[in-house]
């Protein structure tokens, strides 16, 4: 029998509290786990949920600067002292339990990373919060305090689990944060598919690294309402674009699901059985090249009825069971 998908939630992620009428607020996980939960009869056997560990402040020094660090903890022990949600700048708040949440998200991500190295799990879903591809290894920002998915690679590096990274971005914003901590190293591909203009505004096509990273990262900027048969294409050739320049030897995701239709925070029209084939796009590279090794990471998506069809849709795909009927 083959080993599981691998399903992580740190307990104080949905704790993370942002304040009433942030698009990145508590329900948005209690909507995931309650459309799991729903789904728990047919994923019975093919998912398990796992532990996940908060991680060390030596794994986020791997990506972010100390004084990132320590300025996010202070701002969230201001928080805990105070009582309220307190601002790091206008999107991006923290509350009482902000910081075991963002600790827990890092460290959920690398438990899952590490469990599937390990053969614990054959793959893995991780539903994060706060999201993480926004933050820069200088600068909490959109909503995203810490970087799960660059943390991840980095002690997939550092353990010597992994030389070679690909990081496949389709949260309908630019995981501009992401970018930055690999825009100079050849080890890591950053391929982002991403509604243009948009938030953050980096993204250009013509962003592809820097240095030694030069061609390393891919950048495809889409406009709102591109048709999902043209963005399926980009998405195919993008993938095929990266693995002409790396093999790698484990995959990671930034699911973003804001770039479903009718996300408020959005302009993409996917649907959660375009995501379901995406996945199994991934799965089919992570198969050929590094023995099916990949981890999604939970970023946007800010219907929280979509995001949790969504995100059943990306673990069904990584479980090997059929796309839900919605």
């Amino acid at each position: 029998m083959s080993s599981p998908t691998g399903f992580y939630l740190h307990p104080a992620s949905p704790l993370h509290d942002t304040g009433w009428g942030h698009p990145e607020h508590q329900g948005r996980l209690r909507a995931l786990a309650s459309t799991v939960g729903k789904d728990l009869l047919t994923l019975h056997g093919h998912v398990e949920q796992r532990a996940a560990s908060e991680a060390t402040e030596e794994d986020l020094l791997r990506v972010h600067s100390a004084r990132q660090v320590a300025g996010v903890r202070t701002v969230c022990a201001r928080a805990e002292a105070s009582g309220r949600v307190e601002a790091i700048d206008a999107d991006t708040k923290v509350s009482s339990v902000s910081w075991e949440a963002a600790m827990g998200s890092a460290g959920a991500s690398i438990a899952a990373a590490r469990d599937v190295v390990g053969g614990a799990v054959g793959n893995a879903f991780v539903a994060t919060r706060p999201p993480g591809h926004h933050a820069t290894p200088d600068r909490a920002m959109g909503f995203c305090l810490f970087n799960n998915v660059a943390v991840t690679a980095r002690w997939l590096q550092a353990e010597s689990a992994a030389e070679n990274v690909l990081i496949v971005d389709w949260d309908v914003h630019h995981g501009n944060g992401t970018q930055d901590a690999f825009y100079d190293d050849p080890t890591v591909f950053f391929l982002s598919l991403h509604q243009a203009p948009h938030y953050p505004g980096t993204g250009a096509s013509g962003e592809t690294g820097l240095d030694d990273g030069e061609g390393y990262t891919l950048n495809v900027p889409l406009p709102a309402g591109v048709p999902v048969h043209e963005y399926r294409v980009h998405f195919d050739r993008a993938l095929d674009a990266a693995l002409d320049r790396l093999i790698p030897d484990f995959v990671l995701v930034s699911s973003g699901f804001d770039c479903m239709a009718g996300d408020p925070l959005g302009g993409f029209l996917l649907e959660p059985h375009d995501l379901f084939e995406m996945t199994r796009r991934v799965m089919d590279v992570a198969r050929l090249h590094c023995d099916g090794r990949l981890v999604v990471l939970l970023e946007g998506g800010y219907d929280p009825k979509r995001l949790g069809e969504g995100a059943v849709s990306v673990i069904r795909a990584l479980a090997g069971l059929e796309t839900p009927t919605l």
